[in-house]
């Protein structure tokens, strides 16, 4: 049987990305976003690519809203397998720059959107005792950088939330699990239509992936979900690592360098910005899931696809220490070495690699 996937943020980026994953399954994919053209250019493809798609335009910061499209999913899919957090929306700006109603959308729709979507799923699986929740969170949600205190307070949020609410299910015996995919610096289109008060275009701070790469993370944490936390790219284990150990250390570095990694040399954006209301609305235009930033964009990560594929990596780590162990008996030499009268002697033989 087809699993049911519902992901919002649907209509560009890793949302974008992770429908197109899935719809190569066969799945049927709710598409949840508010920009219609985004919305109806995405569910094309799920259907080209195999995939069944229901497009659903919601505000994730609306309750009612939200709630209304998981009725429709499983009114005509049936029950919901995955749900998949992913909508934000965020300001560049130094924090005193920000206006309290630009703090509170946005806070609404990164935070509060993860939530009102984490209520509607539960909602439906808890009954059923069973069901997959994957937030797409961020390296952002543990290390914050200067210009962005709107969408790495949200993301910081997240990681608390989604903690809390382990427990809860873990508590209760439930089969449901919920998982987060901490994602690293991503090539997708919300630095062209992001609200931002920036001298120049706002970036994601290099290296930067491409979406296709987020989204393998994403639809591994789903078929996976019993780990807490799942990490996508090396930059993201390096970030979150190197805060826990150096925390001071990095606020200084970042410091110095955090506003000019996060600006390209071009202009800022002229366009109007997704904030309280989408830029690919019925008339709009569609984004895709990519950003501009292809030329530069990573299209694999090997820390990624070894995170991916543990059990293979824990045996060729296994097959490469006894390789090299027996290279160092064949160094010790002669007929000792090969078991005939020269017995190992405990602790001398050191793996390497």
């Amino acid at each position: 049987m087809n699993q049911t996937v519902v992901i919002t943020g649907a209509s560009a980026g890793i949302g974008r990305a992770t429908a197109r994953l899935y719809a190569g399954r066969g799945a049927n994919v709710v598409l949840i976003a508010r920009g219609r053209a985004g919305l109806d250019a995405a569910a094309k493809e799920v259907e080209a690519l195999g995939g069944r798609p229901l497009v659903q335009v919601a505000d994730v910061a609306e309750p009612d809203q939200v709630e209304a499209a998981a009725s429709a999913a499983e009114e005509y899919f049936g029950p919901i397998d995955v749900w998949i957090n992913c909508a934000f929306s965020t300001v560049f700006a130094p924090f005193e720059e920000i206006t309290p109603k630009e703090y509170r959308r946005a806070t609404e729709v990164t935070y509060l959107g993860f939530v009102n979507g984490t209520r509607t799923a539960l909602k439906r699986m808890l009954p059923r005792d069973r069901g997959t929740i994957v937030q797409v969170g961020s390296a952002l949600g543990e290390r914050s950088v200067p210009l962005q205190s709107v969408y790495c307070g949200a993301k910081h949020a997240i990681n608390g939330f989604t903690s809390s609410l382990r427990t809860e299910l873990l508590h209760r015996g439930s089969a449901v699990h919920v998982t987060i995919a901490q994602m690293p610096a991503v090539n997708t289109p919300q630095f062209s239509w992001v609200t931002t008060r920036l001298p120049r275009h706002p970036q994601p701070v290099p290296p930067i992936y491409q979406p296709e790469v987020a989204a393998r993370g994403v639809v591994h944490a789903a078929d996976h979900p019993r780990r807490k936390q799942y990490y996508v790219g090396a930059t993201t284990l390096a970030t979150i690592w190197a805060n826990r150990l150096f925390p001071a250390l990095l606020d200084r570095y970042l410091a110095r360098t955090g506003f000019d990694s996060q600006q390209t040399d071009r202009r800022p954006p002229t366009g109007e910005s997704n904030l309280f209301a989408p830029v690919d609305g019925t008339e709009g235009t569609d984004h895709e899931a990519h950003g501009i930033f292809d030329e530069v964009a990573h299209r694999r990560s090997l820390q990624a696809a070894l995170a991916r594929h543990p059990a293979a990596v824990a045996s060729a780590l296994a097959v490469g220490a006894a390789a090299t162990a027996g290279a160092a008996l064949g160094r010790r030499g002669g007929p000792g070495a090969s078991g005939h009268g020269g017995a190992l002697r405990p602790g001398r033989v050191r793996r390497r690699g």
